[in-house]
């Protein structure tokens, strides 16, 4: 059946299901977003990386230039502690027996080094240490000694190893500390006799870090904290030391992206040379250092490849889609018409030729289907016929007529009469007017009539019942369905067995389909047959003559009635029953 549209022409201009042109419109669309995305985030990365670089170089410069001034002024006090240990005074103090130390010559050596001290600032104070560690310091009362520790050897190792260089350390090595806790920086050095050149004692210089704070003061940086490799704050924002790492300790500058007060920072830092000093320095991502020639030019390809993609979606849609649309519309109107026609219509390029030529070859090819179909149609109706044909077998005749010629020699007219009624009526409703379908109450007509004639051969060793729902009763059927079955029952079945069998036909309808059913008590049929039936495999003519070809012809009737494999079940058991069951859908096909 032909689907019907209300508006013919709405249905040409309308196409069905997903448009190639919205699709295109959605592809150009989808092209020019990803353009506008990939340079916003090809912006937002250039930018952010080459503000990150910049940064981090204008970082490295203050580092380097820092490191270098803090450098530079260690090397002043490394030199100072140089001239202290060369002062006369301290020399005669460091050489004296242990037995000529008291407190003039301990004075002595003080004032001496005071002097010196007095043409520098920074200092915070010196110690002099001599071999037996008899020591004095600038400030006698400002720091607390760990008398322990002082008495080991592990606080000098690093010093006495250093032969007479200098060794930067925190806080006097860990032999005195400052009462108020505060940090400072340690020059220690070996110092050795002018003369004899052996080793008299140790110097430690503390270098306070207001040294720090004035640079920095200096500089106004307060975006710059000065700490001990240990974490020991020294001087400058106290609020960078929760970023210390030891990744800091490092050759180099090491940079790192940290957040504070919710923006994202780029934390540097570095150690100053081999002093246990390091410098962080926090700086802000400004506009500074933004690529605008590189911006520029990615907004001209930005501009030239959205051009250039709805140029292409332009020649897309006048060379690809409107003539596809064309040549739609011509097969909506092919549809419309009813008629299988070939299209001539003028296509732009090769391909769209092609697509023509395969529409009209594709044309071509079901006309012929359909005339086959035709043909098979009329084939397959020539064989069904056949069928009908072969299922009157002669011999059913020649039987039935023997059997009344029995009856008449050996019952009287009267059932002869009785018997020729039967077969009258048998035979008109078989034949059927030449009907392809009869109503089910017909064909269990023809049945009963059958059976009956049957009785008459085979006398009480066929016992037939019936059970047919009052709704199944109209229910159309092909003709000549049930008959082949209850044959087959007889001469396959009851006959083989050699007793009394029952033939019991029921019927009934669920959902539109009949449930129609011939069983038998006959000798029943074993599962490779019943495999062999069904799947239409026929086998030799004399396994085809055992296996009764009604039942396979009746089966390939159906299916080619209901259009369907599955409408056929056979259950059996041998010895026992066998049980036919159709299921045929109202209608048919």
């Amino acid at each position: 059946m032909q689907n019907r549209v209300k508006n013919p022409e709405q249905a040409e201009k309308m196409p069905q299901g997903r448009s190639l042109s919205s699709a295109l419109k959605r592809i150009i669309f989808f092209i020019v977003f990803m353009i506008l995305l990939s340079f916003l985030v090809s912006i937002i990365l250039i930018t952010r990386d080459e503000r990150r670089e910049y940064t981090i170089r204008e970082s490295e410069n203050v580092l380097t230039t820092l490191s270098s001034s803090i450098q530079s002024d260690l090397t002043n006090y490394a030199e100072l502690s140089r001239l202290i240990m060369m002062d006369d005074k301290l020399q005669e103090y460091l050489r004296a027996p242990e037995s000529e130390i008291d407190i003039g010559r301990i004075n002595d050596a003080r004032y001496a080094v005071m002097d010196i001290l007095n043409v520098t600032e920074g200092v915070d104070t010196v110690m002099i240490f001599r071999e037996d560690l008899i020591y004095f310091s600038t400030k006698r009362f400002s720091y607390k000694f760990d008398t322990e520790r002082l008495d080991g050897m592990d606080w000098r190792e690093e010093i006495l190893a250093a032969k007479g260089r200098t060794v930067m350390s925190l806080n006097s090595n860990g032999i005195a500390e400052l009462p108020d806790g505060k940090p400072v920086l340690t020059i220690g050095r070996a110092i050795y006799d002018l003369y004899s050149q052996q080793r008299t004692g140790i110097l430690f210089m503390n270098i306070s870090p207001a040294v720090f704070e004035r640079m920095l003061g200096q500089l106004q940086a307060d975006d710059i904290c000065i700490c001990g490799s240990d974490g020991t704050y020294l001087a400058g924002n106290i609020s960078y030391m929760e970023y210390f790492d030891d990744v800091f300790l490092a050759k180099g500058v090491t940079h790192r992206d940290v957040m504070q007060g919710g923006s994202r920072m780029l934390l540097s830092g570095t150690q100053i040379g081999d002093t246990p000093v390091v410098i962080l320095r926090m700086s802000s991502y400004g506009t500074a250092g933004t690529p605008y020639r590189i911006l520029y030019v990615l907004l001209i390809l930005m501009v030239f490849f959205v051009f250039v993609v709805l140029g292409v979606g332009t020649f897309i849609t006048r060379n690809v889609t409107r003539p596809i649309f064309e040549f739609s519309r011509r097969m909506e109107r092919n549809k419309q018409s009813g008629e299988l026609k070939k299209i001539d219509l003028e296509m732009p390029y090769s391909e769209l030729n092609m697509l023509k030529g395969d529409y009209n070859d594709m044309i071509d090819h079901v006309n012929d289907l359909i005339a086959t179909t035709i043909e098979q149609e009329q084939t397959l109706q020539r064989a069904q016929m056949r069928v009908l044909q072969e299922q009157i077998k002669p011999h059913f005749l020649y039987n039935s007529i023997e059997t009344i010629g029995f009856l008449a020699m050996d019952a009287g007219a009267e059932r002869v009469y009785d018997a020729l009624e039967t077969l009258g009526s048998f035979y008109r409703n078989f034949l059927s007017k030449g009907d392809r379908e009869i109503r089910l109450t017909q064909e269990v007509q023809i049945v009963r009539d059958y059976l009956s004639l049957q009785k008459l051969r085979y006398g009480d060793i066929i016992e037939d019942e019936y059970d047919i729902a009052d709704e199944a009763g109209d229910f159309m059927v092909p003709r000549l369905i049930l008959q082949p079955l209850v044959e087959n029952s007889i001469y396959h079945g009851i006959r083989l067995k050699g007793e009394r069998g029952i033939i019991r036909v029921g019927a009934s309808v669920s959902q539109d389909t009949l449930h129609l059913s011939v069983r038998d008590t006959g000798v029943g049929m074993p599962q490779e047959m019943i495999d062999r039936v069904l799947s239409g495999n026929r086998g030799s003519a004399e396994e085809e003559a055992a296996e009764s070809f009604g039942l396979w012809g009746t089966i390939e009737r159906v299916r080619i009635y209901c259009g369907r494999e599955d409408v056929v079940s056979i259950t059996s058991e041998p010895g026992e029953y066998t049980e036919v069951v159709f299921h045929i859908t109202r209608g048919g096909i």
